[in-house]
């Protein structure tokens, strides 16, 4: 069993998610041909996992299973503070052919009613009313990762050990989350496993993509603020490709946040340090660029001071700065978004799973020797947090 022996589990028969299926196509279909045209203009660089595709039959399963999952927490909504028993809860739904697991179910809900999510908008984003998108991929690791039909929420395979540090560290991360409401730590809104047959378990999570909403983004990047394997070769001019660059791409760029950038600042001391303490490293800085129109610079009167609902009772100034908040966006995805001068900037920090224990201890020593005097990502968490820090601090104005 993955959790503690404590852990609640129960095994039910899932609810079948036809009904919801007729209802996103009877919507589709209502939508007409200019709307569908817009929406596949904004997945340029992406690609649909169609019928065709080797994930296909998978992802279709994952739509089935997060339906019915999303369909308890809907029809069982959870009442008062998590309790020990909703951290290690494990509820395995059977269909025909398959069952999925939601781990900590309990907890996540209440983390997307935090967010202000409807469960019916998250059941309908992450369910069969449209294919999962997939695109090109920088990360050395094997994971496969996928976008929602909207591009609103971000799916990435786990390992088992991956999967059991984030569930061990998940009644700090809300804790953190609720001491300051606008971290730059991605929102983990679930964690499921799938299993086909008698066959092995694979691990998942989904999260809100800090990418979003994508339509005029220009750049994409993942920091890790050091040196070693951080190249791409960018996509050729014109391409419809979309890449997400590394840091040696970044060289000789700045982010321009103007009076936000004392707010980040202060609010990455305050995600590594917790990181830190957890002993987690290799995690990344997420950032996109996107241009500002002209009608849309400057528009202080756009912002709005937004309270986050698992925050509640805090009124007082001293208790607002102690949690670091800032106004917010009136824009879709705001505690990922940073408005500056002239660009608008999504930023995230994604991967929070990477334990710095023996074996990183051996890798570190390893690439001490292989890479002599250049920076690399296998470092002590302190050193690794006080060099992300310095990376932002020193490519913003």
């Amino acid at each position: 069993m993955l959790t503690a022996s404590r852990a609640s589990c129960h095994q039910v028969r899932a609810p079948s998610p036809e009904a919801g299926c007729r209802a996103a196509a009877s919507s589709s279909s209502r939508r007409g041909l200019l709307w569908r045209l817009r929406d596949k203009q904004l997945r340029l660089g992406l690609f649909e996992i169609d019928p065709g595709h080797e994930l296909h039959q998978m992802t279709c399963m994952m739509q089935a299973g997060l339906w019915a999952a999303t369909q308890v927490s809907m029809d069982h909504p959870p009442t008062g503070p998590p309790t020990e028993e909703d951290f290690s809860e494990v509820l395995t739904q059977v269909h025909e052919g398959f069952e999925v697991g939601t781990l900590a179910g309990p907890v996540f809900a209440r983390l997307r009613r935090s967010l202000g999510l409807a469960e019916e908008d998250y059941q309908a984003a992450l369910g069969p009313g449209g294919p999962y998108l997939q695109f090109l991929s920088t990360s050395k690791s094997k994971a496969s990762f996928f976008l929602s039909h909207d591009q609103r929420f971000f799916l990435k395979t786990q390992r088992r050990h991956e999967v059991q540090v984030l569930l061990a560290h998940l009644p700090r991360y809300v804790q953190h989350l609720q001491r300051h409401p606008h971290s730059l730590l991605a929102r983990l809104l679930g964690v499921h496993s799938l299993r086909v047959a008698r066959g092995k378990k694979k691990y998942f999570i989904i999260m809100q993509s800090v990418f979003f909403p994508a339509g005029r983004i220009s750049e994409r990047y993942d920091i890790k603020g050091c040196e070693v394997s951080r190249w791409v070769e960018p996509a050729p001019e014109g391409s419809a490709i979309v890449l997400v660059l590394k840091d040696l791409n970044f060289q000789g760029k700045s982010i321009n946040l103007g009076s936000q950038r004392s707010w980040l600042l202060r609010q990455m001391e305050l995600d590594t340090a917790f990181l830190r303490e957890l002993n987690v490293l290799d995690y990344s800085l997420l950032m996109a660029f996107q241009r500002l129109h002209e009608d849309e610079r400057g528009l202080g009167s756009s912002l709005i001071f937004r309270t986050v609902r698992s925050v509640r009772g805090v009124q007082s100034p001293e208790q607002s700065g102690a949690q670091n908040r800032r106004l917010l966006p009136d824009a879709p995805n705001a505690l990922h978004i940073l408005d500056g001068p002239e660009q608008r900037y999504f930023l995230g920090l994604v991967d929070l799973v990477t334990v710095y224990g023996l074996r990183k201890r051996l890798e570190h020593l390893w690439k001490t020797l292989r890479y002599p005097g250049r920076t690399f990502s296998t470092v002590s968490p302190a050193c690794y947090a006080r060099r992300l820090c310095q990376w932002v601090e020193a490519h913003t104005e």
